[in-house]
């Protein structure tokens, strides 16, 4: 079966419930992978640090491949095999997200939870240089720096009840990446957003920021 646009929108409906949603209310349980099989004209799809178009890939997935959904989120619109959409996937085994207009899960239906649920979210706002990634398994940010641009990168972030925001810095330069542990109770949530700015100890201006994540200390 070819799944229509009706995915599409219901699935951007879904993915805007908040996480306290999903956690008492949501139909699908946080904990559900779905399958799905990778379709594109024959060509090897990119796999994307972040669900956006610009973000680095960091592999490729052969046409036809099977893959594990862990969650989906959204992003940037893409215009794939099953139309135009913003609904992304991220797929662990490959280590990003995957536009889920190039993928057939045999349903109209979003078929995984909202990432940001321990799933290691990563995610850069358009024209912003910086890229951030949550381990959740060992509680370490990863900073990444894609562009000379004349800004660091930079990951804010707030812990539970609201304690930030707190910093982690890539002030490296263009290909490089910071990992850095952080203190995250475990379980403990947090919320943060990458970003860019021109480092400082004090409290930075920050620019270009993407939307805000949420994730856990697993």
């Amino acid at each position: 079966m070819k799944r229509s646009n009706l995915r599409r929108m219901a699935g951007s409906a879904v993915v805007l419930a908040t996480v306290g949603a999903l956690a008492t209310g949501g139909a699908i349980e946080a904990s559900a992978a779905a399958t799905g099989t990778v379709k594109t004209a024959g060509d090897p799809l990119n796999v994307r640090r972040a669900p956006t178009a610009g973000a680095t890939a960091v592999k490729t997935v052969a046409n036809g491949a099977s893959v594990t959904i862990d969650c989906q989120t959204i992003g940037t619109s893409v215009t794939g095999t099953y139309g135009t959409g913003t609904l992304w996937d991220y797929v662990p085994a490959l280590g990003g997200y995957i536009s889920d207009t190039y993928v057939y899960t045999g349903s109209d239906q979003r078929v995984a939870p909202d990432c940001g649920v321990g799933s290691g979210s990563g995610q850069c706002a358009d024209a912003c240089a910086g890229e951030g990634q949550y381990r959740s398994s060992d509680s370490h940010f990863l900073v990444y720096d894609t562009d000379a641009d004349g800004y660091s990168a930079v990951v804010a972030y707030w812990l539970k009840g609201g304690a930030g925001p707190f910093y982690v810095w890539n002030s490296g330069g263009e290909g490089t990446k910071v990992d850095k542990a952080v203190t995250v109770p475990h379980g403990g949530w947090v919320f943060y957003k990458v970003c860019v700015a021109n480092y400082t100890t004090a409290k930075p201006d920050l620019k270009s920021c993407s939307d805000g994540i949420t994730d856990f200390a697993a």
